[in-house]
């Protein structure tokens, strides 16, 4: 597998994208499936998406939206979807999104870079701690997946 490249996504992005998300979707990292519907809508717009791109084929992305839509809250921008096929896993290509898209915040003026991660999501918590985020607050037991409790953690940092 050659270095991955990470763009902007396209429009003619949209179905790989969509395969991407349901083939990676599992409860460890989301509360409720992927839609069936169109991937990009009013509120998914391709230059929401981060791509990492191999051998011309898309086997990653990171997501960045606004939080609210308050004007007094412009200056904060969030990770609003990560996922990274199968395949391409094990290689950094999470950390390379993750790095992307705060410099890709930078870019847009944003002082402040958030997400929100499942509590039993190890992994994930590991790799953003690891990357500059902190544990900014904690929502107890707030989803029930595969039977279990689960927390909602908000992490976050400045940029």
């Amino acid at each position: 597998m050659s270095e991955p490249s990470i763009r902007i996504a396209e429009p003619a992005d949209e179905e790989e994208l969509a395969l991407l998300d349901r083939s990676t979707w599992s409860t460890l990292h989301a509360v409720s499936p992927p839609p069936e519907g169109p991937f990009f809508d009013e509120r998914h717009l391709p230059e929401d998406y981060l791509v990492a791109e191999v051998d011309g084929r898309v086997v990653g992305y990171v997501r960045i939206g606004r939080p609210t839509p308050l004007a007094s809250n412009t200056h904060v921008l969030q990770i609003q979807g990560l996922a990274v096929a199968e395949e391409a896993r094990g290689r950094g290509l999470g950390r390379a999104l993750i790095r992307a898209a705060v410099e890709e915040a930078r870019g847009r003026g944003a002082r402040r870079l958030t997400l929100r991660v499942l509590g039993h999501n190890a992994p994930a918590r590991a790799l953003y701690e690891s990357e500059g985020f902190a544990v900014e607050g904690v929502q107890p037991e707030e989803f029930l997946l595969d039977g279990a409790y689960v927390d909602d953690v908000l992490m976050g940092r400045r940029l």
